[in-house]
């Protein structure tokens, strides 16, 4: 099986996902408040022999971290090894690093793959139901301390739960707070606001946003929230499902309104990683990052030093409220081994034990999807994180999560990085997305 164009999720299954997307946070964060090849992804050692479960018995636990690379690794490793104390489990970790495992999750799942592994709520998951590639796990559910809301972004269009969340944490702009104090700048609160900000910063020699897109995603936030800002929360849900034209006039605003924001990003961004783009934020050579909350894992000593707003208001029709949100967890692989051993530990992963130990041995800026989870280790960015989520009206996921694979990664990443290349050939960037979007999504 493939995620192929005649393969993918009807359009009435993709807007009805998209339709109930609006509820989905609402109560979630009040909860969490009180290979370069597909070798590379291969699922480590042989076919697990023994018991299926317990003393005795491995389970193959493959994540979207390279060992090493920083807190998000540790503290998934530290959940395999409090699985395996906990259970008699033994967990075989296959660690790969972020991009690789993205890119190659299709041939993986069709392969020999591990029998746990990481992924997201939203269309991601749910094409991998509809193609047989992932394991239902409704008989594993419910999950205590997980909600209805979390139960809800589980469940694939067929009404089953493929899914089992763990966390999730918002998309926002992020500076650190030392410069902004030094500067007596503030969050804007309208757009006059936030043009006479980024107009203060370069007066001052100090780039407005950092920016980076050298793996090709990290923009997609940049278009997500700009079309949320102008066309609202309904239209970027449907225009996601295929529903909308995206060379109609709406879509050129967000091309137009970018084009005109770009002069106060750094220049080439498709030459620079997010790493490094936050860096530059973390020296104080720019002023913002528009990105998610793990930005905060390439800054250091300066991650202390981080805070965050909500991106503003564009009109006023619209409003601010709505922001990605996405949510984090976990899938067993239909072509996985021990599939009793990889349900287990996957309801196992939504535990408040599981959230707990990954918070305690990682400084890891998630906000914890188990209402049972401990609060009490919380940095100001987590809380501050829950309240913001909490309060939105509109949660979507991300762009690569909430729309068809194939469009994702086969069109809108080398579009964006085009319009970023020549950000004045808007018709004919918005033209040749349209005529994909047709063929994709029919």
């Amino acid at each position: 099986m493939s995620l192929s164009r005649s393969s993918a999720i009807p359009r009435s299954a993709l807007t009805t996902m998209a339709a109930s997307r609006r509820s989905v946070l609402r109560g979630m964060a009040l909860s969490g408040l009180a290979v370069g090849g597909a070798n590379m992804l291969a699922a480590c050692g042989g076919d697990s022999g023994g018991p299926a479960t317990g003393s005795g018995a491995t389970v193959k636990f493959g994540i979207n971290e390279a060992e090493g690379s920083g807190a998000a690794y540790d503290r998934l490793k530290a959940i395999g090894d409090a699985y395996a104390k906990e259970s008699g489990t033994k967990v075989a970790l296959n660690a790969v690093d972020h991009n690789t495992f993205q890119e190659s999750i299709s041939t993986y799942l069709q392969g020999t793959p591990d029998d746990v592994f990481t992924w997201f709520a939203g269309f991601r998951m749910a094409q991998f139901a509809e193609n047989g590639l992932i394991t239902d796990l409704s008989d594993q559910w419910p999950i205590d301390g997980l909600n209805d809301s979390f139960k809800q972004a589980s469940t694939a269009p067929d009404g089953k739960q493929y899914f089992v969340p763990i966390s999730y944490y918002p998309w926002a702009v992020f500076y650190r707070k030392s410069v902004w104090e030094k500067n007596g700048w503030t969050p804007p609160e309208t757009n006059d606001d936030f043009m006479a900000l980024m107009d203060e910063m370069k007066g001052k020699g100090v780039t407005p946003f950092a920016f980076g897109d050298k793996d090709g995603w990290p923009a997609m936030g940049t278009f997500d929230i700009l079309n949320m800002r102008l066309n609202g929360f309904d239209f970027h849900m449907s225009l996601m499902a295929g529903d909308e034209q995206w060379d109609g006039d709406e879509v050129k605003l967000v091309f137009d309104t970018w084009r005109k924001l770009l002069p106060y990003h750094q220049e080439d961004p498709l030459g620079r990683t997010w790493q490094e783009a936050a860096t530059a934020m973390g020296k104080g050579e720019c002023g913002m990052y528009l990105l998610g909350t793990f930005v905060v894992d390439a800054l250091g000593e300066n991650g202390d030093d981080l805070d965050f707003f909500t991106f503003p208001e564009l009109d006023s029709s619209i409003g601010a409220d709505a922001l990605d949100a996405p949510i984090d967890g976990f899938c067993v692989a239909a072509a996985g081994k021990n599939q009793e051993a990889g349900k287990a530990m996957a309801k196992w992963l939504g535990s408040a034990a599981a959230a707990d130990a990954g918070n305690d041995a990682a400084d890891a800026p998630f906000i914890a999807a188990n209402s049972g989870a401990s609060t009490s280790t919380y940095s100001d960015l987590q809380k501050k994180s829950a309240e913001v989520v909490g309060a939105a009206a509109n949660i979507a996921q991300f762009m690569d999560r909430d729309t068809n694979a194939d469009f994702a990664n086969t069109v809108m990443i080398p579009s964006i990085q085009d319009f970023l290349k020549n950000p004045d050939d808007i018709d004919g960037i918005t033209a040749s997305i349209q005529e994909q979007a047709s063929s994709i999504f029919g």
